[in-house]
């Protein structure tokens, strides 16, 4: 059963992704002239995102802390990296900011051209002329008023334990003087793992905005510091809510 409902679920992306590319053209040619931000069009590819998710009774998605911060003011924001899933349930934050994403993910059909058309942030792995390119970018971006959601582990963790973080988003964080908004995922590895295209049973996820940083709490830390930081507060917000699902889980 589980293989027929993956089999349709991924069916059912490509056919959408194939129907909603257009309309994202669309979007992108009405708005080309007063949005420079794109701000429209990705409110267009969240609702094309969260998709996945709403219609998915096996995947039911709480958001925690969403009030906690205003995308009006550009920030640099980082989560943990556990599934694929990750990226369709952070879309469900419907705040705007653009992705730093491998280049790879970007020449995928209609998915990768409407992220091509939003403006997100191209990142070529090994290369350092790249991520140089990739900080100057996130500047730009930042500047012109978007966030951006940076991966600090740069790839998704096998085992479902945080793995370093890189310094990348951080020293963006402070070069550009902008607060740091740290989210927590959990249960996107059990429902989707890093490993496979087959889906498991019900897993509830959960999307946890934790308290932003603003920039004047971490001004006077080094780039080191800072990452060891923030990876310390995601790693505890993500043991504290192992243990609540462990209790109330576990027999009375």
């Amino acid at each position: 059963m589980l293989r027929v409902a993956s089999l349709l679920f991924w069916t059912f992306l490509v056919v959408t992704s194939a129907l909603l590319f257009p309309v994202a053209v669309l979007v992108w040619l009405i708005t080309l002239p007063f949005d420079p931000r794109k701000a429209i069009l990705h409110q267009f590819t969240c609702f094309w995102g969260s998709l996945y998710t709403w219609l998915n009774p096996a995947w039911p998605v709480t958001l925690h802390g969403l009030d906690q911060f205003d995308d009006r003011t550009p920030s640099v924001m980082v989560a943990n990296h556990l599934s694929l899933l990750d990226i369709l349930v952070l879309f469900r934050l419907f705040k705007h900011f653009k992705w730093v994403s491998k280049i790879e993910n970007f020449r995928l059909p209609f998915i990768g051209w409407n992220m091509s058309l939003n403006g997100y942030v191209k990142l070529t792995r090994g290369s350092r002329s790249s991520v140089m390119q990739m900080f100057r970018d996130c500047e730009k971006q930042i500047a012109n008023g978007s966030s951006v959601m940076i991966f600090p582990e740069g790839t998704r963790s096998a085992t479902g334990r945080l793995r370093s973080f890189k310094p990348g988003a951080f020293e963006i964080a402070l070069r550009t003087r902008s607060p740091i908004v740290p989210i927590s995922l959990h249960g996107t590895a059990d429902a989707l793992p890093k490993r496979g295209f087959v889906l498991r049973g019900r897993h509830p996820i959960e999307v946890n905005v934790l308290e932003p940083m603003p920039y004047e709490s971490f001004a006077d830390l080094t780039v080191e510091e800072l990452t060891e930081q923030v990876r310390n507060r995601i790693a505890a917000d993500l043991e504290e809510r192992a243990k609540a699902r462990e209790s109330s889980t576990s027999p009375s």
